[in-house]
């Protein structure tokens, strides 16, 4: 095997000294030895808005979606998640910088559904919106007006929320309801 290499390394050595004449030499060798393809590069998509973009929360999805944008953006929690390529980016504003996110870190709402159907939902509520947005009875954010404290305090109320569903639900069940009897 070294002989062969050191074969091969003298003759494309010698070529440049036959003449001034082009010529074209290619040398593959095979080891046996895998080689992976080199790893896929994700450039993080350049997204700006000239006004805060508008958010709706349709009540199907429970979480924030981007409307009357070319972009598929949701936000939940003050955290920005954008769906473009193939691929999901977070950042902590509307603008940006985006991040790339494995879909393993992304929100368990928004894991919970494709992004079809996002879409559908998102496309859905933005009708009722403009059908009757000054009326709109549904959840609206606009960015630029929020504050940290207020993502949080959001977070804490549902959080708290579905714990006394849990508790309700326990003591439901403590008494004999839910399963088919009815003792009320």
């Amino acid at each position: 095997m070294r002989i062969a290499t050191a074969l091969v390394l003298a003759v494309v050595m010698a070529l440049p000294s036959l003449g001034s004449a082009e010529s074209n030499f290619n040398v593959n060798v095979n080891l046996g030895v895998p080689v992976p393809p080199p790893p896929t590069v994700v450039v993080a998509p350049r997204v700006v808005f000239d006004a805060p973009p508008l958010f709706l929360a349709p009540s199907s999805l429970g979480f924030y979606v981007g409307v009357d944008m070319s972009y598929d953006m949701v936000l939940i929690s003050g955290v920005y998640y954008l769906f473009q390529g193939n691929h999901w980016y977070r950042a902590n504003h509307y603008n940006g910088p985006w991040v790339v996110t494995r879909y393993e870190q992304l929100p368990a709402p928004v894991r919970k559904y494709k992004v079809e159907k996002i879409r559908y939902y998102r496309d859905h509520e933005y009708r009722a919106y403009h059908a009757n947005r000054d009326h709109y009875r549904g959840k609206h954010f606009r960015p630029g007006r929020e504050d940290r404290e207020e993502w949080r305090d959001e977070k804490d109320r549902r959080k708290e929320d579905k714990r006394e569903a849990r508790e309700e639900w326990k003591e439901h069940k403590k008494h004999g309801r839910g399963h088919g009897r009815d003792n009320d």
